[in-house]
């Protein structure tokens, strides 16, 4: 069986951004040595923090059994679409969920005729990388090249 079939993804409500703090946490705390205090505090934010991103822009998240296991954010800059706040839960990882996001990401900006899509990370993140590269993105030269003090790189992908 599809591991994907046993999964949902739908918006976020307001309802939800507790639990997508809580996996932002859960998510990024192994990595926090080696952010910045302010940087980790930018990426693993709070609930209130998260309300403020339903207002800015469309949030997903993946469900399974019930529970918040992934999630993403994005934002509308012009003529592309900023995706952040990604995240899979640690003990859900390898189960495509980072992908299923990246691919409902792709159809709302298809729907909004953005064919620009374009993402920061921390050069640590080494399995998200791997996922964006696997999934057509490619390192580019513009900022932002840190959060915080915390180092980033940005990466993008053209929707054909």
């Amino acid at each position: 069986m599809d591991l994907s079939e046993s999964l949902e993804i739908r918006r976020a409500e307001i309802g939800d951004a507790a639990a997508i703090s809580s996996l932002l946490v859960n998510s990024f705390e192994e990595y926090q040595s080696l952010y910045t205090a302010e940087g980790y505090a930018a990426t693993a934010i709070t609930r209130a923090q998260v309300a403020n991103r339903l207002r800015e822009g469309p949030v997903w998240v993946t469900i399974s059994n019930g529970n918040v296991v992934g999630t993403v954010s994005v934002v509308i800059m012009k003529d592309s679409l900023y995706i952040r706040g990604m995240a899979v839960r640690p003990t859900a990882r390898g189960q495509r969920i980072g992908e299923l996001l990246i691919t409902e990401v792709e159809k709302f900006s298809r729907l909004k005729n953005l064919r620009r899509l374009f993402l920061s990370t921390t050069p640590f993140l080494h399995r998200a990388i791997r996922l964006y590269e696997r999934l057509g993105f490619q390192r580019i030269d513009e900022g932002p090249d840190n959060l915080h003090g915390t180092p980033l790189f940005t990466m993008e992908k053209f929707l054909l």
